[in-house]
């Protein structure tokens, strides 16, 4: 009789364990894209300067942002006779040398970086904004990039004056939240990568079809402090690039979760 108890004790004990492994992978199952380790390298953009590049880099800034003047010191004007603000932006041939060598093949594509020259009236709390803008856009309207797969960092590397500013990136989910990535410091000399991790409360999945929710990225904010001088300083960047997981879950149907496979095939009828 307690044989018969004792089994039938460890029928249901192994009959509530089944029980809680499925529970689990029913509940995980849903996000499991969001573990997966299938981790790429892609590049948001080479900050070279090339023509296929589909879009460009704008700035705004805060108050006190300097006027440019000429050597005679005269107010610098644009072609629409308004006053030119810094920062001053240009494409130039520097490059950090640990990513991409010292020396050159004689006929090897130009390697350029992307430069910012800047000065304001006044310390504080100073910031400058750097975001893209579709070539094409004849309004210039800011731009966000896409960030291809769930993003698991992102880096640039950063030429710095061993000035004590601050480099932030700003990127928006699928709900249309901003959030802010503090990247780092540049208050060191020369190049250095800066990598930020993005983390997990930031969502990149949803339960419903499609689950793919991806981020797209708005712009880095470069923060001056109080205690630093800020009458002329260059900042330059070179090849912004993320880790992310590119993996999808296939599953019959999965065809009938894209959008763009979606909107193509219902407007066919």
């Amino acid at each position: 009789m307690n044989c018969k108890k004792e089994l039938d004790m460890k029928q249901t004990s192994f009959k509530i364990i089944c029980l809680i492994i499925w529970a689990c992978i029913t509940v995980f199952s849903g996000f499991g894209d969001e573990n997966t380790t299938s981790f790429e390298t892609r590049v948001l953009d080479t900050f070279n300067g090339d023509d296929d590049s589909p879009y460009i880099w704008k700035t705004t800034a805060s108050r006190y942002i300097s006027v440019v003047r000429n050597a005679n010191n005269e107010v610098v004007q644009d072609s629409s006779g308004h006053d030119s603000y810094y920062p001053l932006l240009a494409y130039v041939d520097a490059w950090p040398i640990a990513a991409f060598g010292y020396n050159r093949e004689p006929n090897a594509p130009p390697i350029r970086s992307f430069g910012l020259n800047a000065r304001f009236d006044r310390k504080g709390y100073n910031w400058i904004d750097l975001y893209p803008v579709l070539k094409e856009d004849p309004d210039q309207n800011p731009y966000e990039i896409p960030i291809p797969g769930r993003v698991h960092n992102m880096d640039v590397w950063v030429w710095g004056a061993n000035l004590r500013y601050y480099i932030e990136v700003y990127v928006r989910d699928y709900q249309g939240v901003i959030h802010m990535l503090r990247l780092g410091d540049i208050s060191y000399i020369g190049w250095r990568n800066l990598r930020v991790n993005v983390p997990t409360n930031i969502r990149q999945a949803q339960r419903t079809l499609p689950s793919y929710a991806g981020l797209t990225f708005v712009k880095f904010r470069i923060w001056t402090q109080p205690v630093e001088r800020v009458d002329n300083f260059y900042i330059y960047f070179k090849q912004f690039k993320v880790l992310t997981d590119m993996f999808e879950s296939l599953f019959d149907g999965n065809d009938l979760s894209d959008p763009s496979n979606v909107e193509r095939l219902w407007s066919n009828n």
